[in-house]
């Protein structure tokens, strides 16, 4: 019966009175795998070996502190009287486009500083991104969050999910769409994609604009299908307003740095300039 499938454990594993959730561990697990493939990549294109891992030193902590206030500032009603909550990330609540705004001005003030290019460097790292964004929406399967509005056990069922799928998708008494799972497939065929195109040879920095074009699309129709949608004004949400303003602005980059001779250099030329 319904009634008796339980949710499964947020909590992977605890250290003394410190419980370690899956949450975290997720997010974790992205990040290594994010950071290893942009090394193998960086090193072939002849970038210093440490140019990711210094990045991440400050890009990580940055990327979440921004995501939370990024979320924090979007649900201050509950967050203005619950201020203890503010610091528990490992229940949820951080939002990929602060995430993004916080990480992509960390790599360009540490390109500058380093004098290498920061178009490099964002379209080595664009297969990473995504990379972790498709890891990471399993942390919110594990805590039950981010999923689409109600459907039946059955509609499920025809989408051939496996059965711990379903079942994490019953929340209180009513299934919800996986749309965790929607953005997670989404987003590893944008891996697949991302590298392919470094065969293509596109020009310096379209890399990562076809990141921000292919992921922005996505999330733009999934984030429809949502329940927990930050909200810019009582219709309109957050996450897609700022979805199609990433395609326009990647759009027109695409046609102004190619007008204007700033991507006369291709993703496999060499130089670090």
């Amino acid at each position: 019966m319904n009634e008796n499938i339980q949710p499964l454990n947020p909590i992977a594993f605890s250290l003394g009175p410190f419980d370690v959730h899956w949450y975290g561990v997720i997010i974790g697990t992205g990040l290594a795998l994010a950071l290893w493939l942009a090394i193998r990549e960086a090193d072939r294109r002849g970038l210093p070996k440490d140019t990711f891992p210094d990045l991440m030193v400050w890009a990580i902590p940055i990327a979440i502190i921004s995501a939370r206030i990024y979320y924090v500032m979007f649900q201050w009603d509950f967050y203005q009287n619950h201020p203890g909550e503010i610091i528990k990330i490992w229940n949820g609540g951080i939002a990929i486009h602060g995430a993004l705004i916080g990480s992509v001005l960390t790599a360009y003030f540490f390109t500058k500083s380093k004098q290498i290019s920061f178009w490099k460097v964002a379209d080595i790292a664009a297969p990473s991104i995504i990379l972790g964004q498709a890891i990471g929406r399993w942390g919110n399967f594990m805590n039950q969050e981010a999923h689409g509005g109600e459907v039946t056990r059955a509609f499920l069922e025809n989408l051939h999910l496996p059965t711990f799928i379903i079942d994490q998708m019953y929340i209180n008494g009513t299934y919800y769409h996986p749309t965790f799972l929607y953005e997670s497939l989404w987003d590893f065929a944008g891996v697949i994609l991302l590298i392919a195109l470094r065969r293509v040879n596109l020009q310096r920095g379209e890399i990562f604009l076809s990141y921000m074009i292919w992921y922005s699309i996505g999330r733009f129709f999934i984030e429809g299908l949502r329940t927990d949608s930050l909200m810019l004004t009582e219709n309109l949400r957050m996450a897609q307003t700022i979805s199609m303003g990433l395609i326009l602005l990647a759009a027109a980059l695409f046609v102004y740095r190619r007008k204007s001779g700033l991507a006369n250099v291709r993703y496999l030329d060499k130089g670090n300039e």
